[in-house]
């Protein structure tokens, strides 16, 4: 009787309800005086990579990766930078001694925050959010960058394979390029850890993301990112030679295990 009176009520008022439930009482307002109503705003239009730009032929991109970021070509198989949601409910009544104990009714929908907190160790809200992907394949592919043509300088100028590198280390002593150096192993290993933990620290400090991965100044010695119209170029340029490298050394640690060889020493046997 009452649902029939608020219908008819809304029917003359010009009123709408909003899904009639007899536990809720929210009613939307709708009262036309003659106003011209205003169009909704347009969509946003998102870029979203064209076919050609896909990292497989064919492929489609999901639709967390929407072309904006660097280097995006639409390669999560398994998404593992799909954003995490978090359903938020109100406590169960879990009493033995009630009649009846009420679920917990749903609050809200948590989502991943992109904001940075301001801790050293953990600055991102997500372990497994698409910002830190980011950030962990732009390092990874910059060491890659370095190991592998460390890889295969080392092995051009002395003769020695990269795995092997450790064993001559503890044999003859710390040495580089051949060249005898003034510190133990053990010194060097304690520099490395503090140094690099140091730099780490200090970068995990910053919570600019953009700085995060490209600070510039002292890591851009020769001005190359000064340039506001090619810095995108760069930072594309940069991101395909961090996968390529990093391609290119776990192909190394495969030849290596399978073959005991290095890369210039595998590639000399095929003349043989």
């Amino acid at each position: 009787m009452a649902t029939a009176a608020a219908a008819a009520t809304s029917h003359f008022f010009g009123t709408r309800i909003s899904k009639p439930n007899l536990n809720s009482g929210k009613i939307q307002a709708r009262f036309g005086f003659g106003t011209k109503k205003k169009a909704p705003p347009p969509p946003k239009k998102v870029a979203k990579p064209s076919s050609d730009l896909v990292w497989f032929p064919g492929a489609k991109s999901p639709e967390w990766l929407d072309g904006t970021m660097i280097g995006d070509r639409g390669f999560d198989p398994f998404g593992f930078a799909k954003p995490a949601e978090y359903l938020q409910y109100d406590l169960d009544s879990l009493d033995q001694n009630l009649a009846k104990n009420n679920v917990g009714e749903l609050l809200g929908v948590i989502t991943e925050s992109s904001e940075l907190k301001p801790t050293p160790f953990q600055p991102y809200t997500e372990v497994f959010g698409i910002q830190r992907f980011r950030e962990c394949e732009l390092i990874h592919g910059r060491w890659a960058m370095l190991g592998t043509l460390g890889a295969i300088a080392v092995e051009a100028l002395t003769g020695v394979a990269w795995q092997d590198a450790g064993k001559v280390e503890l044999v003859e002593g710390s040495s580089y390029l051949g060249q005898p150096l003034p510190f133990s192993l053990t010194t060097l290993i304690w520099i490395e850890v503090l140094v690099i933990g140091y730099i780490e620290f200090q970068r995990n400090a910053e919570l600019d993301p953009e700085k995060r991965i490209y600070p510039g100044g002292y890591f851009d010695p020769l001005g190359l990112a000064s340039d506001p119209e090619k810095i995108d170029n760069l930072k594309l340029a940069e991101i395909k030679h961090s996968r390529l490298a990093m391609i290119a050394f776990l192909i190394f640690g495969i030849q290596a295990a399978v073959t005991g060889k290095g890369p210039i020493s595998f590639i000399a046997s095929f003349n043989n």
